[in-house]
């Protein structure tokens, strides 16, 4: 996973998924700062039966979306299962055709259509990445939590 120094990021992406039962109702929210000007853009979401992986990868593909232009941001997530994706499995998953291998068979990627999806930002924006442990008092992250968890009792 690609780290980079938060200081020389001038926008940043905070993001976060919930959800209640694994599947259930959940939630996902993202907070998008520019660090030069300190405007945040924040929304949230969310579906009445997901996954929490599914709601953590909804988050980052919000936030990306919500661009209006293509941009060099670093990505802050409490999801070792989004961040490794983009920064480490993808490029292989890519390369199998979508698969891979689970006990010794090829099977297709879970959530393959978020992932293709978030593989097309990938292609405009310029990404770097950093994980913070989840619940661990991070502003940002707590805040997205926060967010993640009202929208999934909306259901």
């Amino acid at each position: 996973m690609t780290t980079s120094d938060a200081t020389k990021a001038t926008v940043v992406l905070y993001t976060d998924g919930a959800c209640s039962g694994n599947p259930g109702p959940g939630g996902w929210a993202f907070v998008l700062k520019h660090i030069p000007t300190g405007k945040e853009l924040v929304r949230s979401g969310g579906m009445k039966r997901t996954t929490n992986n599914q709601m953590e990868l909804t988050a980052v593909i919000e936030g990306l979306s919500s661009l209006k232009r293509p941009t060099a941001l670093e990505i802050v997530s409490d999801s070792s299962y989004v961040l490794n994706g983009l920064s480490s499995w993808m490029a292989n998953w890519k390369k199998n055709g979508w698969r891979h291998k689970e006990k010794g068979k090829w099977v297709e990627v879970k959530n393959m259509e978020l992932w293709q999806k978030l593989d097309q930002l990938q292609q405009i924006h310029q990404l770097t990445f950093t994980w913070i442990k989840g619940h661990a008092g991070h502003p940002e992250n707590e805040r997205c939590d926060r967010l993640a968890v009202n929208e999934s009792r909306n259901f």
